[in-house]
């Protein structure tokens, strides 16, 4: 195109304005109809909006068009680029009036879809506007109803918690009765005992898929022997149990220690096949330690199952069910468990007899009592301090989209976002994930339970078993240095002052060694030496001063029991139990001590 055509200079300067040239860049309305942008003329591809026209009356006739050539040259050159054709072209040049009403059309065209644009744009620009307002105000409430007020799920279904460990001397049925149990409670369903049955007889273990329900570690299936605390967990009608299967072997006694520490009823697995039971009942043997051991630890009460007794050497012969209950009886005694702590019961772990429901009496004539779970579902209600400080044992730790503590709540009610102090460290952090032993996540936790705890503001390796989570006014004690009484249980030679051993005190483990001995109490008196013995022995009692080489968490054993009872190994083999006394914080005292 060289020049302007001459007919434009005859086209009225409103028809220019009306096509809005000058106007703001146009904004298309996807829900509008397509427009095309013309001069007077319809088009064919793309007819405008149905708009009544005033002006215009409706049989107009086409006029001949009577242009110049060079207009009609750029008619063409405009209709080969917006491909169609306009015919009234030539109409709205030569006459003005017919021209006015399709700019005024083309006006309220375009008007019209700058309108409706502006408006759904704004329509459009309200709605995201109105829905963040609304959006991030309910997700806050949400967010933060359960962090300042949670709603207390740990009874929903008004069932006590309980924590009960198997222990016992190896190969005496402990992960067997476990497996047992969760198959007889529903917990472990009979397709995956078959499975576990089929993977046991290919390895020539059939007699061991039981205990595989607990015994998920690929080395403790094939050796038989559980390494690590196994945890599992089952309902009866009143109470919610957490079942821990401690190893029976002497190499893994504290990982028993560990899980007696957790524990509140104690299960001492006896055999009573013939040649079994004598093994671990000699000394040496890991019945009794661990049933001292259990002891120590603190559990309330100590049930006695008698196991293997569907045995071919036992065939639930009552005799032989006396003659253990007549060599257990006075060891138990002298541990320290009291005869209403203690009770028996004969059971088959492999056929579940005496389990869940009571022994055919055609088997067994001369037993009457109640099953396990019968006797397990009637014990007493513990007496749990909900009301008291928040003190939150961590017995371990690991990575789970950030740092997830295992610990058992000894005091207190902990909830979801609650802050509280890590110590010994004394370091801020917040529970913001609660999980049962159950696998269910939950607002809060009580005295009582073990559970699993997410916590925001401490990294994995900043976390130690054997770590206490306290309310920030009131801090758990703190120290190296303490005065405990203590039993010597088996030592060949004499202990005095620099004597080093392995202090368990509740999930801890810390080197410890005797900085003196203040004075010696006699067993049957309970009065203390005037004057400070120069060494202690085996089945000596004394007051002696201990200092750890890291700084632990403890308590007395008057103020809190559970974090001031602990024990004393050496070699592999318990040496020493005993009772924390008195904390000492300053440092000056231990001079007084060793002049």
């Amino acid at each position: 195109m060289d020049h302007t055509p001459d007919s434009w200079d005859h086209t009225p300067s409103d028809g220019v304005a009306g096509l809005s040239i000058s106007a703001k860049p146009f904004v298309p309305n996807v829900n509008a109809m397509t427009f095309v942008p013309k001069f007077g003329g319809s088009t064919v591809n793309a007819p405008p909006p149905p708009i009544p026209s005033v002006d215009t009356p409706v049989d107009t006739p086409v006029v001949t068009p009577v242009v110049a050539d060079e207009c009609v040259k750029q008619t063409d050159e405009l209709d080969s680029a917006a491909g169609e054709t306009n015919d009234n072209w030539d109409d709205n040049a030569e006459e003005e009036e017919p021209q006015e009403t399709p700019q005024e059309n083309g006006e309220a065209e375009v008007n019209g879809v700058e309108e409706e644009t502006t408006d759904s744009g704004d329509e459009e620009k309200e709605a995201p506007e109105e829905e963040p307002e609304e959006i991030p105000e309910e997700t806050v409430t949400v967010i933060k109803k359960p962090s300042k007020t949670p709603t207390p799920e740990p009874d929903d279904d008004g069932r006590e918690n309980i924590n009960i460990i198997f222990i016992g001397h190896v190969d005496a049925g402990k992960s067997t009765i476990g497996g047992q149990l969760l198959f007889l409670t529903g917990q472990v369903d009979k397709r995956t005992l078959e499975k576990y049955e089929r993977e046991a007889k290919e390895k020539n273990r059939e007699t061991w898929y039981l205990s595989w329900a607990l015994d998920t570690n690929l080395e403790e299936r094939d050796k038989g022997k559980t390494v690590e605390c196994g945890r599992a967990s089952f309902d009866t009608e009143s109470k919610h149990f957490v079942l821990l299967d401690a190893p029976g072997h002497k190499s893994f006694v504290p990982n028993m220690i560990g899980g007696a520490a957790q524990a509140d009823v104690a299960v001492l697995v006896i055999s009573a096949r013939k040649g079994e039971f004598e093994t671990g009942f000699e000394r040496g043997g890991q019945t009794r330690e661990h049933a001292m051991l259990a002891k120590t630890a603190g559990v309330k009460f100590l049930i006695v199952l008698v196991n293997k007794m569907d045995d071919s050497t036992v065939e639930w012969d009552e005799e032989r069910y006396k003659e253990i209950i007549s060599k257990l009886s006075p060891y138990l005694k002298k541990t320290g468990f009291k005869s209403t702590e203690i009770t028996y019961l004969p059971c088959s772990g492999f056929t579940g007899a005496n389990l869940k429901d009571r022994v055919d009496q055609k088997d067994c004539t001369w037993y009457s009592g109640p099953s396990f779970l019968e006797f397990l579902d009637n014990l007493p209600d513990f007496k749990w301090c909900f009301d008291g400080p928040v003190k939150i044992l961590i017995s371990d730790r690991f990575r789970d989209m950030g740092t997830v503590v295992m610990a058992k709540v000894e005091s207190g009610t902990c909830k979801k976002g609650d802050t509280y102090t890590l110590m010994p460290n004394k370091q801020s952090c917040r529970v913001i994930g609660i999980t049962g032993a159950d696998e269910l996540e939950k607002n809060s936790c009580r005295a009582g339970e073990n559970v699993k705890l997410k916590l925001s503001g401490a990294e994995e390796d900043e976390v130690v078993p054997g770590f206490i989570l306290c309310e920030p006014s009131t801090l758990c004690s703190r120290g190296r240095l303490f005065d405990a009484q203590v039993v010597i249980m088996e030592h060949k030679s004499i202990i005095c002052a620099g004597y080093k051993a392995i202090l368990h005190i509740h999930n801890a483990v810390e080197e410890v060694s005797l900085v003196g001995l203040i004075a010696t109490i006699d067993r049957k008196t309970g009065e203390k030496s005037k004057q400070r013995p120069r060494f202690i022995k085996q089945d000596s009692v004394a007051v002696a001063r201990f200092r750890t080489e890291n700084v632990i968490c403890l308590e007395t054993f008057a103020n809190f029991a559970a974090m001031g009872r602990f024990t004393l190994r050496d070699e592999g083999r318990t040496i020493a139990i005993g009772k924390v006394l008195t904390i000492i914080k300053k440092q000056k005292q231990v001079a007084e001590v060793e002049n």
